[in-house]
């Protein structure tokens, strides 16, 4: 076994890979870029090693950096995680050649699977079966429009180096094919320097289904199916083990195809064999298809660790300083279910675009097992992904699974930043999954259901407005340090202002009033209620109050010598979202536009955002340049009303 190791990755996943190593008797080094310096996975190593830079072209996609850092450190090997080098056989290569080793399959194996199209020929000569498509060299975009007639639409466009749901887009007619066709090629190129792509069959009511696959060079096993149906812009979301409805045939011939596809390329270590299946019948052994390989640890693989009571790290540790796989086929089984929801920094009710900020509070449920690599005072950057971190349950059966994932998505409190912690909760609780009806169409589909925004009342506001005041109440009198019984202040919650009245009768006993309603709070061993109704649990962080309800709902104290103003009230102005590069302009001074119009793209946390027009105008000014980069808040360009 290895002494020590170097975890080429930063967040949840360097955490996870630390924790394992360590329980084992192995020394970790962290690497980390100059926004990283600080962070959870270089505090939890043993030592650690300065990168530079904050985007990951100057830090984490370093090879020669990471390798000398291996090597001044003293490390045997390096874990690459998953993202970043995880799947780069250049990378792999040169690793061996300084004489370290790779904790991962061979860069043939990588090779081989790596690029899309080659992979699907290899699969068919496996006898793997395959998604009719074409998966051919020539990338003429009237040929490739020719190909996509032939299969039939709807059709999806792959990039063939991609992953992650980049370079990906669902075309349902001819008519938006070369628009589509431009988009998957850009995003592709800029995602992994590669604007090739493969076209297939898009299959209508599809569910997504994987297999867990791992090898030791000779022979590999499989450790049962996840199914990762639930997904929202082609990245998954809530994913499980087993997959619902699925049968002992059905998982005996999607495993031994996925050994297959493994003992073909003599894969060696963990790895995921993906499958596009058709629902629409049920599960059949003669309805399932590969889509790709993922040569690396999945994000998911917790629930398969929760089902089998594997762990895969330690596997991929001791498979790497060369043992054999630990156990035959015929000695693993799969006991109980268990989920894993996705937390991210991104605001669901905006099309899931990433957010960023300062997490000021931080608590995880009692009830899951949470992977995570933040911690409160950390901040969400805008160079990486926005995940925050992984909640797991498991249970005997799915139904208890999954009401010990509602409970874990309640209990979770996050203050700082947006994410989706409401809408996994609106998931978890929606009718047609808890039945154990998915597909990848079910998130697009009932979106507006999943999103719906919970009303903020005026009770809310009154309990913002006492937990505004309990840091100052005195403890031996009615007054508060303030010194007076009355306080007023202004509570802003997105448009919305309450005005907030708050007196205090004694250290116990507060009444707010709020849009003329009276809400009367007391306080007994410790604890706060109104109506024998107990307040929400809550979080401050300097001037801003979350109140933790069924969705976190954040106020702002207002500055009584603040005077708001409106910058945008005619909504001119097309500002960015976030912090990120323009990829494109579509637009320039002096052009129509209609409300909708495609005016720019703007590429932030490796994903494409087009900005759109909110109004009919005409463009006044383009203040950006293509290629430039800009902060949040930003004005791209200015619009005027056309002149009648």
């Amino acid at each position: 076994m290895f002494q020590k190791i170097l975890i080429a990755n930063r967040g949840e996943i360097a955490c996870r890979v630390i924790e394992t190593a360590q329980s084992m008797g192995v020394a970790c080094v962290a690497v980390h870029s100059d926004v990283d310096a600080q962070a959870k996975h270089v505090a939890m190593a043993d030592e650690a090693v300065s990168l530079g830079g904050a985007a990951p072209a100057e830090s984490y996609l370093r090879g020669d950096a990471l390798i000398a850092a291996a090597q001044s450190t003293g490390a045997e090997a390096i874990h690459p995680g998953y993202g970043f080098l995880s799947e780069n056989p250049e990378f792999v290569d040169a690793v061996e050649a300084a004489g370290l080793v790779f904790i991962g399959p061979s860069s043939d194996a990588i090779r081989a699977m790596g690029l899309k199209d080659a992979a699907k020929v290899l699969m068919e000569q496996a006898n793997v079966p395959v998604v009719p498509g074409y998966h051919g060299e020539t990338q003429d975009a009237d040929f490739l429009a020719q190909q996509a007639a032939e299969i039939g639409y709807p059709v999806m466009i792959k990039a063939v180096a991609g992953g992650g749901g980049k370079g990906m887009r669902i075309v349902e007619t001819a008519d938006g094919f070369a628009e589509a066709l431009a988009s998957a090629q850009g995003e592709a190129m800029t995602g992994f320097g590669n604007a090739d792509v493969l076209i297939e069959k898009f299959i209508q009511n599809p569910r997504h289904i994987e297999i867990q696959v791992f090898g030791d060079g000779v022979r590999a096993v499989h450790l049962f199916e996840r199914d990762c149906s639930l997904q929202r812009r082609h990245q998954k979301v809530l994913e499980e083990a087993p997959a619902p409805g699925m049968t002992a045939e059905v998982r005996e011939a999607m495993g031994q195809a996925a050994v297959r596809a493994a003992e073909a390329i003599g894969y060696k270590g963990a790895g995921t064999v993906e499958f596009i299946v058709d629902g629409s019948d049920g599960l059949r052994a003669d309805r399932f298809w590969f889509m790709e390989m993922n040569t690396r640890l999945q994000v998911e693989h917790p629930v398969t660790e929760a089902i089998t009571g594997v762990d895969l790290v330690e596997w991929q540790l001791r498979v790497a300083s060369g043992e054999p796989i630990p156990v035959a086929q015929s000695d693993l089984t799969l006991t109980g279910h268990s989920f894993e929801a996705r937390l991210y920094a991104e605001d669901a009710n905006n099309n899931f675009l990433p957010a960023i900020g300062r997490i000021s509070h931080l608590e995880f449920s009692e009830g899951c097992r949470a992977d995570s690599g933040v911690r409160a005072g950390d901040e969400i950057s805008p160079f990486y992904d926005p995940m925050v971190a992984k909640l797991i349950t498991y249970g005997a059966t799915r139904d208890i699974a999954l009401a010990k994932m509602r409970r874990a998505l309640a209990e979770t409190h996050l203050a700082g930043t947006v994410t989706n912690l409401g809408f996994l909760a609106q998931l978890a609780a929606h009718e047609g999954f808890a039945k154990g009806e998915v597909d990848t169409g079910l998130i697009a589909r009932d979106y507006d259901q999943l999103i719906e925004a919970q009303g903020v009342t005026a009770e809310l506001a009154a309990q913002a407005g006492l937990f505004a005041v309990l840091p100052t109440l005195g403890r031996d009198s009615g007054f508060a340090l303030w010194g007076a019984l009355r306080q007023s202040l202004e509570l802003a919650q997105g448009d919305d202002v309450f005005g907030v009245s708050v007196q205090v009768h004694s250290p116990d006993h507060v009444s707010v009033e709020v849009q003329e309603q009276m809400f009367d709070f007391v306080q007994k061993a410790g604890m706060w209620s109104a109506d024998g109704q107990a307040v929400h649990a809550h979080a401050i962080a300097q001037d801003q109050i979350t109140v933790f309800a069924a969705q976190a709902v954040a106020f702002q104290i207002k500055d009584p010598l603040d005077r708001a103003t409106d910058n945008d009230a005619s909504g001119n102005s097309v500002a960015a979202p976030m912090p990120g590069v323009v990829k494109a302009l579509f637009v320039s001074a002096g052009d129509t536009v209609q409300k909708g119009d495609r005016l720019a793209i703007l590429e932030a946390m490796k994903m494409e955002h087009a900005l759109l027009a909110g109004m009919d105008g005409v463009v006044s000014e383009v203040p950006c340049t293509e290629g430039g980069q800009v902060n949040a808040g930003d004005v791209l360009i200015l619009m005027e009303e056309a002149s009648e």
